[in-house]
């Protein structure tokens, strides 16, 4: 039922304890296997084969007090309490058909173990180990040495503890365990309401007993004492009202009246020295006679009382009539005061030092690992809301930060700040993207590198000059020794004249010529504007370019000298605000951490309540720092208000307006320079790239005429030693089967070679004079050269085997020249000065457009052009 105990020490060290509740065995493993294997698999139900093990061993332990230690049991209760958390929300328990349904749990009231409560569900088992928790605390109290100052210091702490208990109990447990069906007394809100002021009671009495040893002044021990009256009443109170009424037996009533009354006797006793020392006697007085009553009505119901209580009564009364009569004589002798009626005084001051323990921590089953890889449907949606709660949060908060963020760049813009400061300490800055194409500019060799290419087109248009003069060079040697040869033999040098063979050679060399004379106009109109446009230019060639920037400087004349004043507030204000910026890239960073160790699925698993009051109060662990937001970006309205009027004073001071003039006028000067310098960079690209395309044209054109004045060489040999034997009086008879020649198809075009459909005669009385053959030169074969491959060639029609060979005719010697086949009209080999020149430069007849890629290595190292395509139009933009 009840234990007390006393000390010699003191004769109120007089304490009550509170027994177990006792239970029937039940097998929690066998059910919730069954439960796991079905609802699960078989292969989880063997994976928690270690956890229902020890649930098992818990409820076994529960059942049979192997170690009657206290501590040993309440760490017992502890851990089958949580485990049982763990249960409830993987393990349904009722009477359901897809529930647990075979497990009933029997519980017998502690104080009248006669009745018993029985229930399918887990909140009764709960509302009892709770119940047994705190009293094993109480016992735990009761087993110190209260004759110590620290006895009674962890007895105190052990009455605590059990008044958390049991508040606990009272609070999450009881009403579902009475909800459940049949259940006891015990376990209800008004007897663990009772028992948790009983506890304090206790707590608080041990905590008077160390004040009145350490000889604290009348005051605390008066306020300290009628607390432990007041618990003491409070539970009285609810053993004298239902349903506790009749349920407990009349010592617990005795002693719960008589440790009210004592403590009540006692603080009306020392408060009645606290103001004997003030000379109140007349409500020394009052309080004293008040004291005397109490205890007087207190024994006549003291039956069943112990004996150590009464005497402690005895004791107490006979001090308080000592002092009474004392300040009685005093007053009818000395202060004549009137005493006022009890029933007039204010209530006595009281002072609480216990509060019950908070047992949400120790009970907490969030940690445990026990049964982790069970985790129910509905856990797992409300884990998904609350996600979908803390990701709204979050997302607000940033975009709350981001948008002070914005704001601040924005705000100082618009000021050019911090630019301004920047440009009075001498660090002018200029635009990322505009730095960027002047950078681009510098690397590409600058304004001051433009020379140096316009030499390299010069040199191009030389060796293009010098290729063209050798190839006319040749022709013109050729022509010169067939005119002298037909001065020479007359009207025996039969072949063609050179000039009708070569007369689409000239018109190619003519057409380069033109092309080449109004190239040099174009170079020459490059040049000039590379002239005209070089000191403009040449602000691209400054390092930094931020040195060309105008500089902002204080004025010249100055009324009061403030300006350096004016600045420092400025930059100070400014430093602020980058501080403010920090702190919210820092609140940033903490909210990700946060989101990022926020589980609660262990407080939700473990969560017995409704899951919108764990949500709300996990969610407010971000109340703190979305304040901490709000705070900084309040700080930061308001310190861009004060910027904004310092920095007005700042540009009135210093002409601002007249310097951001300036400022962007170089700015607008270093564009412009950089549009003039990209147009006369890409005229010069496409200049030499033009003169690289007309170099190969001009070389192909020369190995022709070099294969032609070849060829007319080794004819010219041969038809000089034919007429050399006509003259000695030979017969053309032995010859009939030589090669004639007198059909010379232009150089360039296709020929056609004709065969006699019948083989040639022969005269058997003149046989043939055998005599060497023509060598006829084969043209080799052009390379390919890479990046040019599949393009057609520029300058001339497509090689012939044997340009000049003659098919022996059975008739005439000379037989008439075959019809020459003409090129297409659209195949020129005359080159466009420039890729993209649409003007007087180009020849009036049909160009075939080069395709990029399609060029000959050139011979000089030839530059990107700059950031344009290379066949870019507009070459010569005046």
């Amino acid at each position: 039922m009840a234990a007390s105990s006393s000390s010699a020490a003191t004769t109120t060290n007089v304490m009550l304890a509170i027994f177990e509740k006792k239970t029937s065995a039940v097998d929690l493993y066998r059910p919730l296997r069954n439960y796991v294997a079905c609802t699960y698999s078989e292969r989880d139900a063997v994976n928690l084969e270690d956890d229902l093990q020890t649930v098992k061993q818990l409820r076994s332990d529960v059942e049979r007090v192997l170690n009657p230690s206290p501590s040993a049991r309440r760490d017992l209760f502890q851990s089958y309490f949580r485990a049982l958390c763990l249960i409830e929300t993987r393990f349904p328990i009722s009477s359901e058909r897809d529930d647990v349904n075979t497990l009933t749990f029997v519980w017998h009231d502690a104080f009248k173990q006669k009745q018993k409560a029985s229930q399918q569900n887990i909140h009764l088992e709960k509302a009892a180990v709770l119940f047994c928790l705190g009293a094993v605390y109480s016992q735990i109290g009761l087993s110190f040495d209260r004759a110590t100052v620290e006895g009674r210091r962890q007895a105190s702490h052990a009455f605590i503890a059990a008044a958390g208990a049991f508040a606990y109990l009272r609070d999450n447990a009881s009403a579902k365990a009475a909800a459940g069906g049949s259940s006891t007394v015990d376990i209800g809100v008004e007897c663990a309401g009772m028992l948790e002021r009983l506890m304090l009671a206790q707590a608080q009495e041990c905590v008077f007993e160390n004040t009145i040893a350490k000889g604290s002044t009348p005051g605390v021990c008066a306020k300290i004492s009628r607390q432990v009256g007041i618990y003491y009443e409070e539970a009285l109170a609810a053993l004298n009202a239902a349903p506790l009424k009749d349920h407990f037996e009349r010592a617990w009533i005795s002693h719960v009246q008589l440790k009210a009354a004592l403590f009540y006797a006692e603080a009306c006793y020392r408060y009645g020295l606290e103001l004997h020392e003030k000379e109140e006697i007349a409500e020394e007085i009052a309080r004293l006679k008040s004291g005397i009553s109490v205890l007087t009505d207190a024994k006549k119901s003291s039956k069943g009382a112990p004996a150590q209580l009464l005497d402690a009564i005895t004791k107490l009364e006979a001090n308080l009539n000592h002092n009474l009569e004392r300040a009685e004589k005093e007053n009818d002798r000395v202060y004549l005061m009137r005493v006022p009626s009890p029933s007039t005084l204010p209530p006595l001051p009281a002072f609480s030092m216990v509060k019950p323990m908070a047992m949400n921590e120790v009970l907490d089953a969030s940690k445990e690992k026990m049964f982790a890889c069970l985790v129910p449907d509905n856990s797992a949606k409300a884990l998904s809301r609350y996600t979908e709660m803390v990701d709204d949060v979050i997302r607000t908060q940033a975009e709350r930060l981001q948008q002070g963020s914005e704001l601040t760049r924005v705000r100082l813009k618009e000021m050019d700040l911090p630019d301004s400061i920047l440009a009075l300490e001498g660090n002018t800055t200029v635009p990322a993207d505009l730095k960027e194409e002047v950078e681009a500019v510098q690397i590409s060799g600058g304004p001051a590198g433009l020379e140096a290419e316009l030499q390299q087109l010069r040199d191009l248009r030389r060796v293009n000059q010098e290729l063209l003069v050798q190839t006319e060079e040749l022709l013109q040697k050729e022509a010169s020794e067939d005119a002298q040869f037909r001065g020479q033999f007359g009207t025996r040098w039969t072949r063609p004249q050179s000039s009708t063979l070569t007369k689409n050679l000239q018109d190619r060399l003519n057409r380069f010529a033109a092309n080449l004379k109004q190239a040099a106009e174009s170079d020459a109109r490059i040049e000039r504007s590379v002239r005209d446009h070089f000191p403009f230019m040449s602000i691209l060639d400054r390092r930094p370019i931020e040195s060309a920037l105008p500089t902002l400087a204080k004025p010249i004349m100055s009324l009061d000298a403030t300006e350096d004043a004016i600045v420092g507030a400025l930059k100070q204000s400014l430093r602020q605000l980058e501080t403010v910026g920090a702190q919210r890239a820092g609140l940033e960073d903490m909210l990700k951490e946060m989101k990022r160790k926020d589980d609660i699925l262990p407080k939700l698993m473990t969560s017995t309540g409704s899951h919108e009051d764990l949500f709300r109060k996990e969610i407010s662990k971000y109340d703190h720092i979305c304040e901490e937001i709000a705070r900084n970006i309040e700080a930061q309205e308001q310190l861009l208000f004060q910027i904004q009027a310092q920095n007005d004073e700042f540009s009135a001071i210093f002409n601002l307006e007249d310097y951001k003039a300036s400022r962007e006028k170089c700015f607008k000067q270093i564009l412009a320079a950089i549009a003039k310098y990209l147009e006369i960079k890409d005229n010069i690209n496409e200049g030499l790239k033009f003169y690289v395309t007309l170099q190969d044209a001009i070389t192909n054109v020369k190995q022709q005429c070099s294969d032609f004045v070849m060829t007319r060489n080794i004819q010219c040999r041969e038809m000089i030693e034919e007429v050399q034997r006509n003259m000695a009086g030979l017969s053309f008879q032995d010859r009939k089967n030589s090669a004639p020649y007198d059909n010379y198809p232009a150089v360039g075009h296709p020929h056609q070679t004709q065969r006699a459909s019948t083989p040639p005669q022969t005269d058997p009385q003149n046989p043939p004079v055998p005599h060497p053959q023509a060598s006829y030169y084969r043209p080799p074969e052009q390379p390919t050269i890479p990046g040019y491959t599949n393009a057609p060639p520029p300058y001339g029609a497509p090689q012939q085997s044997h340009p000049y060979h003659a098919t022996p005719a059975p008739a005439a010697p000379y037989p008439p020249q075959q019809a020459q086949q003409q090129p297409p009209a659209s195949h020129d080999y005359g080159q466009p000065a420039y890729p993209g020149w649409r003007g007087p430069y180009y020849n009036a007849h049909g160009q075939q457009q080069q395709q990029p890629g399609s060029l000959p290595r050139p011979p000089y190292t030839i530059p990107s052009p700059y950031n344009y395509p290379p066949n870019q139009s507009g070459y010569y933009k005046q």
